[in-house]
């Protein structure tokens, strides 16, 4: 009776300790998100599964066209690219990014642009006619979705504070055909 009632017991640490130790790693390091809409194409498709990873920012800042994931002022999770960090100021004419008055090249955007036929992927803007900063406030985030026509973003709901960054993702998941790392 006692060898049945310790293993039981064993079991049972063993079972508690799996289930904290993955509900640490979900909240604290890792969490799945799908990609919801077309706003990341051709880069991202809808119904894509992406772990997120919530550390990549708790030991360093992001860097200029990482994907991330945050919380939207919908109350939703959003999917974007990071176009714009604290400090820049922000430009697209001729189709073309411009960060600082330097120009930038987007090749995932290559693939779109050639298909476009009727003007230019991205509508030209400044950083201050579409959020009222002449550049990215600091503590805030500049992004864009890759497929420009049809993308929430930065440019109508302004810029993200960090705080509501969950993380990075470049990690596909799901579909099984579609594994891979997005750059």
């Amino acid at each position: 009776m006692t060898k049945k009632k310790n293993e039981l017991w064993e079991w049972t640490k063993a079972l508690i300790i799996a289930v904290v130790l993955a509900a640490f790693i979900r909240y604290f390091l890792f969490a799945p998100i799908v990609v919801d809409g077309l706003s990341m194409m051709p880069t991202l498709h809808d119904q894509d599964r992406m772990i997120v990873n919530k550390f990549s920012y708790k030991i360093g800042e992001p860097k200029r066209f990482d994907i991330i994931v945050f919380h939207a002022p919908e109350n939703k999770d959003y999917i974007k690219r990071v176009i714009g960090l604290p400090g820049d100021k922000i430009e697209y004419r001729n189709d073309t990014l411009y960060v600082n008055g330097k120009a930038y090249k987007e090749p995932y955007l290559d693939e779109f642009k050639s298909k476009v036929i009727d003007g230019p992927l991205t509508e030209p803007f400044t950083l201050e006619e579409v959020t009222g900063y002449e550049t990215v406030p600091e503590g805030h985030l500049f992004v864009m979705g890759d497929n420009r026509r049809y993308s929430k973003d930065s440019r109508h709901i302004g810029t993200i504070p960090m705080e509501k960054v969950l993380g990075s993702t470049s990690m596909i998941y799901w579909p099984l055909d579609d594994i891979k790392i997005v750059k």
